[in-house]
């Protein structure tokens, strides 16, 4: 009855979506308040049904209903319940419904939270999130329901695929989907600005939140997935560029495009067009994204590979909204009018060269994506793109980006002087300096990738420092703190971020330049060295999980004289689904991981062991965690917040014609 339930709420939904998508378009259109009115209650019935449908799918996985295909497919009665809860997200039909979800909740934030936006702009805003809306949920009634019963259920179900029985992958891609579906708020206000030929200063203060929040949520979903294949896979890498990683990676890349995009047309109303085409293509990425891991055309191993018929039906939807955007920003691309000049020596032109090297960057992992499925199917070519392409093609773009970003931060608006903003940042750069040659002078191999890495690190946090310290004004140092506790959120949550990106720059670098392996065939007992450390393997036992059998083995660290821990990998076999997975045993450290994965038995008694000193692996990880920190801090400023924004527009906003 419950899940019956949960099929009607999601039916109803629907069509409640086709109203706000029409009536309040109309409304705006004839300047008919009452039609416009409607978006409101529309936004809010249509959330708060879908999460009725949502919460019967979760309790149908909750108590084991195998009368109910999709739980049949993806659970068992003996998966932990933290499992349960996410096999409602980790499978196709399942996320298509989380992902239908987030958008009515990003629709219901407007109704609620943007009572002070013009009602015409509105009620537009409402009427393409939910075009949006009904546009998936169509998707999902006609051609991937969750809600599909069985005639004959079976006493129990298949599992969840045991890969995604982790804790970073439950987490993951509800994270991912509040990115995603964050970009599409900022499609429709792209799109609502559009029809009403209005692009103004108001505007970029509204986007921004959105953006921000999208950038927040898609840096924790990545960082949460790198995290998962660190740890989990056992190869012990963070980034593969598969092209699952890359559609996730796309979107991101351009919301930082265009969160820096609207910062301009916010403080100087310039750089319209370039934002309003941002906006279309984040949202057109993260729908290519989901056409990636759904249609099945591309392998990944954390991708749905669907059947491409339904990869069909997502494919035109992307073209539908991306035809509707990019027409309709060609026709009003004419009252996009720059208001705002500036010199070459500004900030303005710093975002322009940011904005442009970060979509460059986005083009190139989206040609090296695709590309062996172009080479496929127009020239009978099989190719394989790999981490070799990438890193030599996505990296000096990135060394760039990081070089001018302190510069842009602290150049002024409209005009500066590079040569100022170079004297007041010179102790960060004689620091970064001295931090790249002391590396130099210390490593083996004389390689230049940990120099340059630990240089760009080090200039990006320091330079942060100098940006906040440099806003302090010019009086006693006791009183530049005390003011730097009152600087804006915002400006803080800037350095915060940019910092966090100086972090992980400097843990790639480090990771990738000093990182040690050794792999070898152990019996129980054994002592060897690695790097340093003395490595022992205790035992290796057999143990059972609530839902897999484990080959667990015991293995003592030591640097010296001195113990370290133990950790304990595994190798799992979920009878099941019949698949093995593998727990790397890992001692987290400031400085370094020491990583260790058990393999299997060998014929001469001894077993598999992979170890690994990785370097600064953690830093990778934790700058991710400061730039979502930023993020967050900059979200918290009142400056920054939809309503402050509208109320000013009524005041301030000028026609972009």
């Amino acid at each position: 009855m419950i899940t019956e339930f949960g099929h009607f709420a999601l039916i109803l939904a629907f069509c409640i979506a086709l109203v706000q998508a029409i009536v309040p378009l109309v409304g705006a259109a004839k300047r008919w308040p009452g039609w416009m009115a409607v978006a409101i209650p529309a936004a809010q019935a249509q959330f708060l049904l879908i999460t009725l449908s949502f919460a019967a799918l979760t309790y149908a996985f909750v108590v084991s209903d195998f009368s109910l295909r999709l739980v049949v497919l993806n659970s068992h009665t003996d998966k932990p319940l933290i499992y349960k809860i996410s096999g409602v997200w980790g499978n196709h039909e399942g996320s298509m419904l989380l992902w239908v979800l987030i958008v009515a909740l990003f629709g219901a934030t407007v109704a609620w939270f943007g009572s002070a936006l013009p009602p015409s702009l509105r009620a537009r805003v409402l009427a393409v999130q939910a075009m949006i809306g009904a546009a998936f949920m169509a998707f999902l009634l006609w051609t991937s329901n969750p809600f599909l019963r069985l005639a004959v259920p079976p006493m129990n179900g298949e599992d969840l695929n045991p890969l995604l029985q982790d804790p970073g992958l439950a987490f993951h891609p509800p994270f991912l989907y509040l990115g995603y579906v964050g970009l599409s708020m900022t499609f429709s206000f792209a799109l609502a600005a559009l029809i009403e030929g209005r692009v103004d200063a108001a505007w970029g203060r509204w986007v921004r939140p959105y953006t921000l929040a999208a950038w927040v949520f898609l840096t924790i979903g990545i960082a949460l997935g790198s995290w998962w294949a660190y740890y989990e896979l056992g190869w012990g890498g963070f980034w593969f560029w598969d092209p699952v990683e890359n559609a996730s990676f796309m979107p991101w890349l351009l919301s930082v495009a265009l969160l820096h995009s609207a910062i301009v047309v916010e403080k100087r109303e310039s750089l319209k067009s370039w934002t309003i085409l941002l906006a279309i293509l984040g949202f057109g990425f993260s729908l290519i994204g989901t056409f990636i891991t759904r249609s099945g055309l591309l392998t990944s191993v954390h991708a749905f590979a669907n059947d491409p018929e339904r990869g069909m039906v997502l494919l035109l939807i992307l073209a539908v909204f991306m035809m509707a955007g990019l027409i309709l920003f060609v026709v009003r691309a004419g009252t996009m009018q720059a208001r705002g000049v500036f010199g070459l020596a500004s900030r303005e032109t710093m975002l322009v060269i940011n904005n442009v090297l970060l979509a460059v960057a986005a083009f190139i992992v989206f040609v090296g994506t695709l590309w062996p499925l172009v080479a496929e199917m127009f020239f009978d070519r099989k190719l394989t793109v790999g981490a070799p392409f990438f890193d030599t093609a996505f990296t000096p773009f990135m060394v760039v980006l990081g070089i001018i970003l302190p510069v842009g931060a602290m150049l002024p608006w409209k005009r500066g002087k590079i040569g100022s903003v170079m004297r007041s940042l010179m102790p960060a750069f004689l620091l970064a300096l001295a931090v790249a040659a002391l590396i130099y002078a210390m490593q083996s191999g004389k390689s230049a990738l940990a120099p340059v890495g630990m240089f760009l690190g080090t200039w990006l946090v320091a330079g942060a420092l100098v940006d906040l310290w440099g806003r302090t004004g010019r009086q006693g140092w006791q009183q530049r703190l005390g003011r730097m506790r009152r600087l804006p959120r915002a400006d803080w949550g800037k350095a915060v971020a940019h910092a966090g990106m100086g972090v992980t720059m400097a843990g790639i670098a480090g990771l990738m330049a000093w990182e040690s392996e050794d792999i070898r065939v152990a019996q129980v007992g054994d002592r060897f060295e690695v790097s340093g450390y003395t490595i022992w393997l205790r035992a290796v036992n057999e143990v059972p999980g609530p839902n897999y059998r484990a080959t667990r083995a015991e293995v003592a660290l030591s640097r010296g004289s001195e113990s370290i821990g133990t950790v304990y990998p595994e190798k799992r076999i979920y009878p099941v689904a019949g698949m093995p997975t593998t727990e790397a045993g890992i001692d987290n450290g400031f400085l370094r991981d020491l990583y260790v994965v058990i393999g299997d038995k060998q014929e001469g008694g001894g077993w598999a062991v992979r170890t690994y000193v990785k370097p600064l692996a953690n830093w990778i990880w934790g700058g991710a965690i400061l730039m979502a920190l930023g993020g967050f801090l900059s979200l918290s400023d009142r400056r920054h917040r939809v309503a402050a924004g509208a109320r000013k527009s009524v005041t301030g906003g000028v026609p972009a014609e």
